[in-house]
């Protein structure tokens, strides 16, 4: 939910993520990535805070809505039990105790039917209210609890578990109002004594019995008894009478409760709660959103999570990302930086200047000077990015040792170059020995290279070589 909820914010503008991006980097899995780097962000702007706050008001709201469904369903019982003369027209009562109930099971019934793209959560459903009033008390008036709303319920319909969930919550509390219903109808009918019949003034007499002997169907399956046509039609004093006609009437009212009002409920329940656990699962972010796509290429042009030893040496079998793919259009620009060279080496180079002057005019590279510093690095990854060269040529010591960060730079310049090369330079006024060095330090990070799959980076130890082998 953190991880939606960030993307929900970030449509707005993005936030600074600098120290976010680097603290996720250091996931091995790509969805453990983006995760850490919403939770970096969510942590800052206090999103686990209200998150944390919902979940634990939530059961203190939903206890809240269970305790006035409860006083509603006593009311709703006294009302059809309480009446001073003790007299209950069945048919009345049933559409009083059912009718909601009917009319909001239809409605997510009719939502399950619908396609995922049009489901929707109904704003008198009993989950909507509860996810609602929780937001409400969670975030106050300047939190972040609607965004953390918003967020869940774009992931529950994404995973197709919209009314389901919120079925859960609706059925649970309907479930609980229609027990403490029949409790009280019970416990009304079980010591008082009532007069139960029908009453009308405009409708057939028969259709009553019609009615009465369609609602006992299902009923008397679990045992609960039917009224028959002849004590459907006595409703005077002959009913008044029949202490066990009126015990027929008290049984059949109850069963048609207990039937069509809480058995539906119960099931429901368990439906929900069944494709919960099966679909679970599928509450994680799409991955395959342009927005996380754009995430997912901004890690693969930083570091891997293997460390890189300071030696160059890299195990044949460690796991590494492949090199990023650059992607055109590239201009006709190209750039030389001198990365890290020793203090007093000369540059540009002679031999440098000399390619230069071979250069047709115009074509002359960009020429920086990168001492590692943060801001120089940056500098070189603006102008690669401004510039987008055919040709990146990267001049380096030979007897440095490659690293982490090196190969980070390298990975993220890739992103925006035509073809990287690596010139390796060795010390002015070096030795025998010396060159010897330089000769083993270049064989160095020619197999660095290969272990860390920098495949489209090539090291020459001289410029010529470099270009020419751009340009085969």
């Amino acid at each position: 939910m953190i991880t939606e909820s960030i993307r929900l914010i970030e449509e707005n503008g993005p936030l600074d993520d600098a120290a976010a991006m680097r603290s996720a980097a250091a996931q091995s899995d790509r969805t453990d990535r983006i995760s850490q780097r919403a939770a970096v962000l969510g942590r800052r702007i206090g999103l686990q805070t209200d998150l944390s706050h919902a979940r634990s008001g939530s059961p203190w709201v939903g206890a809240a809505i269970v305790m006035a469904i409860v006083i509603a369903g006593l009311a709703l019982a006294g009302s059809v039990t309480g009446n001073a003369e003790r007299r209950i027209n069945v048919m009345a009562a049933l559409l009083s105790l059912l009718g909601v109930h009917a009319l909001m099971m239809a409605l997510w019934l009719i939502g399950l039917m619908l396609p995922s793209g049009l489901q929707k959560v109904p704003r008198v459903s009993l989950g909507w209210l509860w996810m609602t009033l929780t937001a409400r008390v969670a975030g106050g008036k300047h939190g972040q609890a609607p965004i953390l709303l918003r967020a869940a319920t774009r992931l529950l319909t994404q995973a197709q578990l919209l009314p389901w969930a919120f079925g859960i919550a609706s059925h649970a509390i309907w479930t609980l109002s229609f027990v403490v219903v029949l409790g009280a109808v019970l416990f009304a009918l079980a010591f008082h004594r009532y007069t139960l019949g029908w009453e009308t003034t405009i409708l057939d007499p028969q259709f009553f019995v019609d009615v009465v002997q369609a609602l006992g169907r299902v009923p008397a399956w679990f045992g609960f008894p039917v009224p028959d046509a002849a004590a459907v039609m006595s409703t005077g004093a002959a009913a008044v009478d029949a202490p066990q006609m009126q015990r027929t009437w008290a049984l059949w009212l109850t069963g048609c409760i207990a039937v069509y009002g809480l058995l539906p409920r119960v099931v429901a329940l368990v439906a929900c709660i069944a494709v919960w656990k099966a679909r679970k699962s599928r509450l994680t972010p799409d991955l395959s959103l342009p927005y996380y796509k754009k995430l997912l290429s901004r890690f693969d042009a930083m570091a891997p999570t293997e460390i890189v030893d300071p030696d160059g040496a890299v195990p044949t079998d460690a796991r590494v990302n492949d090199a990023p793919r650059p992607t055109g259009p590239f201009g006709d620009a190209s750039i030389v930086a001198a990365f890290e060279l020793a203090p007093g080496h000369a540059w540009p180079s002679p031999e440098l200047l000399a390619w230069i002057d071979t250069v047709p005019p115009g074509a002359e590279p960009t020429l920086l000077d990168i001492d590692g510093s943060a801001g120089s690095r940056r500098e070189l990854l603006d102008a690669t990015a401004r510039l987008r060269p055919r040709l990146l040529l990267i001049a380096c010591r030979a007897a440095s040792s490659p690293d982490r960060g090196i190969e980070r730079l390298l990975r993220e310049l890739l992103l925006h170059c035509g073809a990287c090369q690596l010139w390796l330079l060795g010390d002015e006024k070096a030795s025998d020995d010396d060159a010897s060095d330089d000769s083993a330090a270049r064989d160095r990070w020619q197999r660095w290279l290969a272990d860390t799959r920098l495949t489209p980076i090539t090291a020459h130890d001289r410029l010529v070589d470099a270009v020419e082998g751009w340009r085969r």
